[in-house]
């Protein structure tokens, strides 16, 4: 199973580089997109929701790093959600 990272950045500049044990990040995200925050945490979850079980279609178990990355995410997120127009650009895909 081909795993990949994606950099991206949050709204206040940061920018923080996570994991997918898939390549189907990619068909969520779009490189150098920038997504409301709300908008980008729900593709995360979908995505990495769908790389976790098709780890566990293959190996019997669901992946506790991509849902770690998604706990991650979410909880980075909640740091922004008070924040005007919050966005987060997605920057590389690294295969």
């Amino acid at each position: 199973m081909p795993e990949m990272r994606f950099r991206i950045r949050w709204c206040d500049g940061t920018e923080e580089l996570c994991y997918s044990p898939s390549l189907v990040v990619k068909k969520y995200f779009e490189l150098h997109h920038t997504y409301d925050l709300e908008d980008f945490v729900q593709r995360a979850r979908t995505a990495l929701q769908i790389a976790s079980d098709r780890v566990q279609a293959k190996y019997g178990y669901p992946c506790g790093l991509a849902l770690g990355q998604l706990q991650q995410i979410e909880e980075r997120a909640a740091q922004y959600r008070a924040v005007p127009n919050a966005q987060v650009e997605v920057l590389q895909f690294i295969e």
